[in-house]
């Protein structure tokens, strides 16, 4: 068996063992020298998302191979008027045709440290502007035009790096580029009504009918919204949507209602920064509705709906709608994140009465109350917490605070307890903690108390593997060696569970 795969002579399972160091560059580098057989499968992983790596900008010239002797000699001169010389060279695979994963903004930006590493600020930035609008839509001619099929496009409206008119005609002789596109984000940061951005959200919905997961982000009431509505109707199966409005909330009604065509497909919808009418009640009919995150909304009327998910934060809702919710999601619910609306002893217990099969909770300005820490206690599943809790600092919080850590459920492998007012109670909790986490955020590490129930919670359960503290970089390095004997300190951002 091992030797069929060292000859390559199992494909389909090498490429499922490949695809696994999807993110590990250096692993598929080492890969790729193996052998020609897994040269071969190991290269289409490489090259299908070059831009997400934080690597040299080297590799961008690669793809200028394919183009023409009079291309190249237009780029050439393009390059040297900025005195920079580069050397195109035969390689040994068309890089372009195996792109997957394409993010505009990050295009630009690969682009532009490419061209300018060392001295981009001795050039005017209009010039700059100029040569990476060049370079980044020469990129775009070359992958449509390879054969590429991309699985994932975030794409920005800009006035600064703009889509020149002859991308379009490329895209539109193309087709294969969009057929196979399953995630499209769409940041409509500059003035949306353009004829170009118009004509490719026209294109979009013409070639790419396969999108499983669609977001739509810094939407203005001025934009023209007949054509998002054409590529939303236009999709067979659509299953996560998105939608996040301008700087301040506002209606969605055609939009919205151009949901109704996947009502049968749709799973799971975020919607931020609108004014909730009753046009939301449509969200209730699709029929496999699971997930339902609405952030920064006003006038939010929500009836009955079963879910897995629900996120509510930041939003004008009495309490009563959300009980709803939770009482008809019952035994269903797994993960809950809500923001207090006033009427916390009414959430708690409808969540501790309707709610017991939580595996995530995430409670924002809830006090810090005796009913809390009991529906904590019941959550017999519970893995992930994140509490950011109100509290007047009561003389007995010390107690609360260990009958807290004692109420944690055996099954909790994540704590996010990085209130600033619990500052001078982290050792209390750790000192008191039998639970054996996995991963921990807390706020401070300021003092040997801390410090030492850190160590000595690590030492007593062996199971910590990363903590994050919102001023670990502030550590004095000997204490933070001597904490990183035991676990290893990471930002807030590389350990973060989101709902």
């Amino acid at each position: 068996m091992a030797s069929k795969i060292f000859m390559g002579n199992m494909p389909e399972l090498m490429e499922k063992i490949l695809n696994n160091l999807n993110n590990e560059l250096y692993s598929l580098y080492s890969c790729a020298l193996v052998s020609r057989h897994w040269c071969k499968m190991s290269i289409p992983i490489l090259w299908k998302d070059p831009f997400s790596f934080e690597q040299k900008t080297l590799f961008i010239s690669k793809y200028f191979s394919s183009l023409d002797e009079n291309e190249k000699l237009r780029l050439k001169e393009s390059l040297r008027i900025y005195k920079i010389n580069i050397e195109i060279s035969e390689t040994l695979f068309d890089y372009a045709r195996f792109l997957k994963v394409l993010d505009l903004s990050r295009l630009g930006w690969r682009v532009t440290k490419w061209i300018f590493p060392e001295f981009v600020n001795f050039f005017r930035l209009e010039h700059r502007i100029s040569l990476t609008t060049y370079i980044v839509n020469l990129l775009l001619k070359i992958f449509i035009e390879s054969g590429a099929n991309l699985h994932k496009l975030d794409l920005y409206f800009s006035d600064l790096l703009k889509i020149k008119p002859e991308i379009f005609c490329s895209l539109e002789q193309n087709e294969q580029f969009f057929s196979r596109l399953q995630d499209l984000s769409l940041s409509f940061i500059s003035e949306f009504n353009t004829e170009n951005s118009i004509k490719l959200l026209r294109i979009l919905a013409k070639n790419a009918t396969k999108i499983n997961a669609l977001k739509l982000n810094e939407i203005y009431s001025t934009y023209d919204q007949q054509p998002l509505n054409a590529l939303i109707e236009s999709q067979e199966q659509l299953r996560k949507f998105s939608l996040v409005g301008g700087n301040f909330p506002i209606e969605f009604y055609d939009i919205i209602s151009a949901l109704e065509s996947q009502e049968n497909s749709l799973q799971e919808v975020t919607i931020e920064k609108c004014v909730c009418s009753t046009v939301f009640k449509m969200l209730m009919n699709c029929k496999n509705l699971e997930i339902l995150r609405i952030r920064n909304c006003e006038n939010v009327e929500i009836l009955e709906a079963k879910l897995k998910t629900f996120e509510i934060t930041s939003c004008t809702i009495n309490a009563s709608n959300i009980v709803q919710i939770l009482q008809k999601s019952g035994t269903l619910l797994q993960r809950l994140k809500l923001k207090s609306t006033g009427e916390e002893s009414f959430l708690l217990e409808a969540i501790k009465s309707f709610c017991p099969n939580i595996i995530y909770l995430d409670l924002s300005y809830f006090k810090f109350s005796s009913q809390l820490l009991e529906l904590i206690g019941n959550l017999k599943n519970l893995q992930f917490l994140t509490l950011w809790c109100m509290s007047y600092i009561p003389e007995e919080l010390n107690m609360q605070i260990i009958q807290f850590a004692k109420t944690l459920p055996l099954t909790l492998q994540y704590l996010d307890f990085a209130d600033f007012w619990l500052k001078p109670y982290i050792d209390i909790l750790l000192n008191h903690c039998n639970v054996p986490l996995k991963k921990l955020i807390i706020n401070h590490l300021d003092n040997e108390r801390n410090v030492k129930a850190l160590i000595e919670f690590c030492i007593r359960h062996k199971t910590l593997n990363y903590v994050s503290l919102d001023r670990f970089l502030s550590l004095e390095d000997n204490i933070r060696k001597e904490i990183e004997a035991y676990v290893t300190l990471v930002p807030y951002e590389h350990i973060v569970v989101n709902c």
